[in-house]
């Protein structure tokens, strides 16, 4: 799989979490997201005990709560969608210190709120506490794809190469008194992309020579076979365990 590829989502430290294989942290964090998508939009008290759960992962992990918030802050278009349901959807309205308010829309911006920024959460752990090449390690065991697996880590691979490019690009334009300020500039921003696309095109395929001329045949080489033991998995799964549970009573309370 090749050498690891450090992001800035990872946070080093030494934890019961971290240590967890990787293809369980993933099964956990996509049945706790499901749980989480199943649960009624009426049981609120159910997402404060999601949140509750996530505080002890993130406990565990040692990860601040100021690094998940800042984290926290790709959901922000997520966020403007939800704040303009309760003023464009229909049905029966409801006046809220004076403005007249969806009550369908409420309720959905509720709904997308409190499960987006949950599942969110829970990427972001699990992205704090696992590597990217572990991470990829983790899909193969699961059975993911391997075309799938590969082009995810290409795109790792490459994608701190193709920022490069950018920047170097970027540091050519300025030296040479270019300084994108109005619409009359985007003209060579788009011959600037296009010029990148070019290069990452013609990368692509030396590489791909480079990799056939070395006996590459479709399918990458497995360099580290992960494992987890029963109580591996039992940690791990304790999450969506509770959660499951927490579902169970919002479903009948």
């Amino acid at each position: 799989m090749g050498a690891g590829h450090a992001h800035k989502l990872y946070r080093r430290a030494s934890s019961p979490v971290h240590a967890l294989p990787p293809h369980t942290k993933l099964a956990a964090t996509f049945a706790f997201v499901v749980v989480v998508v199943s649960t009624p939009r009426e049981a609120m008290w159910a997402f404060g005990m999601y949140a509750v759960l996530l505080g002890v992962v993130a406990g565990l992990a040692r990860v601040p709560f100021g690094f998940l918030l800042k984290r926290l802050l790709i959901e922000v278009p997520f966020v403007a969608f939800a704040v303009l349901l309760p003023f464009v959807a229909e049905g029966e309205r409801v006046e809220v210190a004076g403005i007249s308010l969806s009550v369908s829309g409420l309720w959905g911006a509720w709904n997308v709120l409190a499960k987006g920024t949950l599942g969110v959460a829970a990427s972001v752990l699990l992205a704090a506490t696992t590597e990217l090449r572990e991470l990829l390690l983790g899909l193969q065991r699961l059975k993911l794809p391997p075309l799938l697996v590969q082009i995810a880590s290409f795109m790792i691979r490459y994608g701190d190469v193709i920022t490069d490019e950018m920047r170097r690009m970027r540091i050519a334009r300025e030296s040479r008194g270019f300084e994108a300020r109005g619409l009359r500039h985007w003209g060579v921003l788009a011959k600037s992309a296009g010029a990148l696309f070019i290069r990452s095109y013609e990368r692509g395929e030396r590489v791909h020579l480079a990799m056939v001329s070395r006996g590459y045949a479709g399918v990458m080489p497995v360099i580290d076979e992960v494992t987890a033991s029963r109580a591996q998995w039992s940690y791990a799964l304790a999450l969506p365990c509770a959660a499951l549970i927490v579902c169970l009573l919002g479903w009948m309370l």
